[in-house]
């Protein structure tokens, strides 16, 4: 099988992915219906598992997304469907959500907003003794993906809601625990990679002229709905190192503001705590 694999990642290279062996070895490992680690002990591929795994490279020679082929994404220790209409979870988010997941004690409420495929919120609900974890998303198609995730963690709720709606979950004002938000913060007219603007919608990627026209009403809102001393975390652009920490603070209904880089060493998130008086 291995000049199957080397043919395929050098298909994949040419058309500019960015892992092409990782890829390939991925999607094969799909279609053979066995972890990526085990290839190594496979010598052979039937024909019509070569040929679907063929038909699986040339679409993504074509851009579409690895996660859209497999029909998960990897996200911590649990795999959201995804597909057509959902943004797909990155990699860096999972910081985002560990951080929640640090600060989520037993009994505690969690809100997910702008939730997508409910990675964060699944991920919560996995990971932590959370007794509520309320996941709000406004896109139809996004919420059909979301309900469908979320279904089998009892403890994870789903609202259709706007998260710029100042009104949005009123009945939860000063009770949330930890709140953790990746919205859409692209500045719009940000040149993104093809997987990006042929598959991912663009109402979960561009978030107006600066990136933050979610990001600004997410604070307000964040600061309405946590309880004294509760958590905030929300993803950002790589440009937003310093805007985001400094909307937080000038909110004034926030302390311990803190500024994340991710893997990479960009900035990614930026954390506060509510504070403990009534500002």
């Amino acid at each position: 099988m291995a000049p199957e694999l080397a043919a395929a990642a050098a298909d994949l290279a040419r058309a500019g992915v960015a892992s092409p062996r990782v890829d390939a070895e991925l999607l094969v490992a799909h279609v053979l219906g066995v972890p990526r680690g085990r290839l190594l002990l496979i010598d052979a591929i039937r024909p019509e598992e070569l040929a679907r795994f063929r038909e699986l490279v040339e679409r993504r020679a074509g851009r579409v997304p690895l996660q859209h082929l497999l029909g998960t994404a990897a996200f911590r220790h649990v795999e959201p469907a995804v597909g057509d209409g959902v943004f797909v979870p990155r990699p860096e988010t999972e910081l985002l959500a560990g951080w929640g997941i640090e600060r989520t004690g037993p009994g505690a409420l969690v809100v997910d907003l702008c939730s997508g495929s409910g990675a964060i919120a699944i991920a919560i609900a996995d990971e932590t003794g959370a007794e509520r974890v309320i996941a709000v998303e406004r896109s139809a198609a996004a919420l059909a993906w979301l309900r469908r995730n979320t279904s089998a963690y009892p403890v994870v709720e789903v609202v259709a809601g706007d998260v710029t709606d100042p009104g949005l979950l009123s009945d939860l004002h000063g009770r949330v625990d930890v709140l953790l938000c990746n919205p859409p913060y692209v500045p719009d007219g940000t040149a993104v990679p093809p997987e990006v603007a042929g598959h991912d919608p663009a109402e979960a990627v561009f978030g107006g002229p600066d990136g933050l026209d979610v990001i600004r009403p997410v604070i307000a809102l964040a600061g309405a709905l946590l309880k004294p001393g509760g958590s905030v975390g929300i993803e950002h652009d790589d440009v937003h190192g310093e805007a985001v920490p400094e909307l937080l603070r000038a909110d004034g209904r926030f302390i311990e503001v803190t500024a994340h880089d991710d893997l990479t060493g960009r900035p990614r998130y930026a954390t506060a705590r509510r504070r403990w008086d009534s500002a």
